[in-house]
């Protein structure tokens, strides 16, 4: 792997990116190539920050924050040559996991330094792209009505505390699948549309794989919210039972409707709503993963 220079574009509006974009510089001096650094404050730029970093055409693009923020980027590298670099600087950093890079500053630079090019694909919500997972269910609906900070000085306690409020409101919902014109009508308490395998910081998608070439909805079924949280604890302590209430489809592309229509989180920020058509994007960038 050769890399001759490179960009790093922080969120500092992230949970951790403003506290440790000046850890994440220091580190950075490590790597035998230069980094041109920004710590972006104002969130409605970054799309225009990244489009100028990219213009200088660097060998390497390192995005520090959340998975909502990697997702929301992802998509300039599509067809540039350019490889991204992953700074986990967010609450659950799934994608970071999914990839098996280190949550920490200096591992994760580590893995920049020596670490190998892997070529990835995307997930695809009609046409955007997306880095790990989308869901329906109570995660967006948390996501919509989470006060503003809660994620940022609680983390993920906070987090967790606001989602068991939400949870009294939740209402299971029908989902239907449509794949080369074969229907498939079930009734369900959550959704995940997977091209990896971490959802909220737990591995809960076990088939998902980032180089597939396939996409996966992932559907927690039954007519009772309960069934969600017995799915929700037997993943985080990786029993068995974590498949007993669920049902996967897998292709190439997945029209995904519910009913009533619901609002779709995409790592962690609500961006759709159903119905949609889920797809994969096979290989469609380079990241640099352990070697």
């Amino acid at each position: 792997m050769t890399i001759r220079s490179a960009a790093m574009i922080v969120n500092a509006q992230s949970r951790k990116g403003q506290a440790q974009f000046d850890e994440a510089c220091a580190a950075l001096e490590a790597l035998p190539f230069p980094v041109d650094a920004h710590a972006v404050h104002d969130p409605g730029t970054l799309d225009d920050i990244i489009k100028a970093a990219l213009a200088k055409k660097p060998d390497l693009l390192i995005l520090g924050g959340g998975d909502g923020t990697i997702s929301g980027l992802v998509n300039h590298l599509v067809g540039t040559g350019t490889a991204l670099g992953v700074l986990p600087l967010g609450t659950a950093n799934s994608f970071a996991r999914t990839l098996g890079i280190p949550l920490d500053i200096a591992g994760a630079v580590e893995v920049l330094r020596t670490g190998k090019r892997k070529r990835i694909d995307l997930g695809m919500i009609d046409k955007d792209y997306f880095a790990n997972c989308a869901a329906i269910g109570i995660a967006p609906q948390i996501a919509q009505s989470v006060p503003h900070g809660v994620k940022k000085y609680l983390g993920r306690v906070g987090y967790l505390s606001w989602a068991a409020l939400q949870y009294a409101k939740f209402r299971p919902f029908e989902l239907t699948i449509e794949d080369a014109g074969v229907r498939r009508n079930v009734d369900v308490v959550e959704v995940r549309i997977s091209n990896g395998g971490f959802h909220g910081g737990t591995e809960i998608v076990d088939e998902a794989r980032v180089d597939s070439g396939e996409i996966i909805v992932q559907a927690v079924t039954g007519s009772f919210k309960r069934r969600l949280l017995k799915n929700w604890a037997a993943s985080a302590l990786r029993l068995a039972a974590r498949h007993d209430d669920t049902v996967s489809f897998t292709g190439k592309a997945l029209r995904v409707s519910t009913r009533p229509p619901l609002p779709i989180s995409i790592d962690g920020e609500v961006l759709a709503t159903t119905p949609v058509t889920a797809r994969i994007a096979a290989g469609v960038i380079e990241v640099i993963v352990p070697a």
